[in-house]
């Protein structure tokens, strides 16, 4: 409403001036024309004001209307509600290596299930991998579940997909869900649930390339997979767009078959103090647990670090490092977890593989600390870039 207030001002001022010019004429009749001018120039002008101010009005209302319709459109493709029988749900869940309390996307597993108990689910049961253990004993965890009597189970985590092969043929009467693999996605009693990793991290990868003063800045992956590596490619792709020269050195903590790389902050915090040490001035860290480390050294240091899965920043057992945590790059498991319990909970368990990406709010990056408000324009260009396909993001290193 500020262009209608000003146009009411400018029509205030000229209606005033042309009364200054009436009472100063030396005639009355010249006052009376000047009288009769100032009565049609100010019924002019408020005419022109409310046009404008209606006009502006109109435009400003469509506008939020437009922005509050989307914000709802995003919001509800991100939610889905039980309007079922909770209770008749059973769910089993098996937490890749780190389980409840890794900060990151096993603790956003961990969140629906806790949503689902305070909304009548029952949960029989949660298990959680063991560092370097065979697909075997992964097996043995998911026929643990069905034997408790699970009618869902979910598998937190791409290691899961051999045994959950294995398992989800020998009970078709069980409905599961893996996070982060879609080599099941044809099987009829298992929902793949996949997400766009680098688009959010082409996002933090804008942020990482304004806040650095540098021009160098870091990538740490937890191991060196498929997935991890979609994470890098985005940061990569999101820093040199933003600043050509920037450089960026990518590192991972270990290499398959061992995953212990994601549960490691020891070694986060060595290779992170090295990277810093050298210049780098804000790392990207998409390694799980071992993202700790990574806080650390950036806090020794004096340096920027980025989060991964979950707002970092406000993780309680992070709350000493938090100052360094610039933004973290948002896979939203706990949202998509959530859409396999909510359906199964509605009688019309999900299959299939399910995407979450920016288009339905599956990823995207946090704000919370204000240490890239400036940035924030830029940033919101960029997904824009991304949702109307003007920026591809790169899903491969060198893609």
């Amino acid at each position: 409403m500020r262009r209608a207030v000003g146009l009411k001002l400018i029509a205030g001022l000229a209606a005033a001036g042309l009364a200054l010019a009436a009472c100063s004429s030396p005639s009355g009749s010249s006052a009376s024309s000047a009288a009769a001018s100032v009565g049609s120039a100010a019924q002019s002008a408020a005419q022109s004001v409310g046009s404008a101010a209606q006009s502006a009005a109109s435009s400003l209302t469509s506008r939020a209307g437009e922005a509050a319709s989307s914000v709802q459109s995003r919001a509800s493709a991100a939610v889905a509600s039980i309007t079922g029988d909770p209770s008749s749900v059973k769910l089993g869940l098996a937490y890749d290596v780190g389980g409840r309390g890794d900060q990151s996307f096993n603790d956003l597993a961990a969140a629906s299930l806790d949503k689902a108990k305070a909304e009548g689910v029952t949960v029989v049961g949660e298990l959680t991998a063991g560092q370097g253990e065979p697909d075997s004993a992964k097996t043995d965890r998911l026929n643990q579940l069905v034997d408790s009597g699970a009618t869902d189970i979910i598998a937190v985590g791409f290691a899961y997909a051999t045994a959950l092969k294995e398992v989800a043929a020998a009970n078709p009467n069980v409905h599961f869900a893996i996070v982060d693999d879609a080599s099941l996605k044809d099987v009829t009693n298992v929902a793949s649930l996949t997400f766009a990793e680098e688009q959010g991290s082409y996002l933090v990868g804008v942020a990482a390339a304004k806040k650095s003063t540098t021009g160098k800045v870091g990538f740490i992956g937890g191991v060196n997979t498929p997935l991890i590596q979609k994470f890098q490619a985005g940061f990569e792709a999101g820093v040199k767009a933003t600043n050509p020269s920037a450089t960026v050195t990518s590192k991972y903590i270990t290499e398959p078959p061992d995953f212990s790389g994601f549960n490691a902050p020891d070694k986060g915090e060595t290779i992170a103090t090295g990277m810093y040490n050298d210049g780098i001035d804000v790392i990207y860290a998409a390694a799980g647990g071992s993202g700790a480390g990574v806080f650390k050294a950036a806090k020794t240091t004096g340096n920027w670090a980025i989060g991964v899965d979950s707002d970092q920043y406000n993780v309680p057992s992070l709350a000493d490092v938090k100052d360094v945590i610039i933004t973290s790059m948002l896979k939203k498991v706990d949202v998509a977890t959530w859409d396999f319990i909510a359906s199964a909970a509605n009688g019309a368990p999900i299959a299939g593989q399910h995407v979450y990406s920016l288009e339905n709010d599956g990823v995207g990056y946090s704000t919370s600390g204000g240490l890239i408000t400036e940035y924030v324009p830029d940033i919101e260009k960029a997904e824009a870039g991304i949702l109307d396909g003007s920026i591809t993001v790169p899903s491969t290193v060198g893609g």
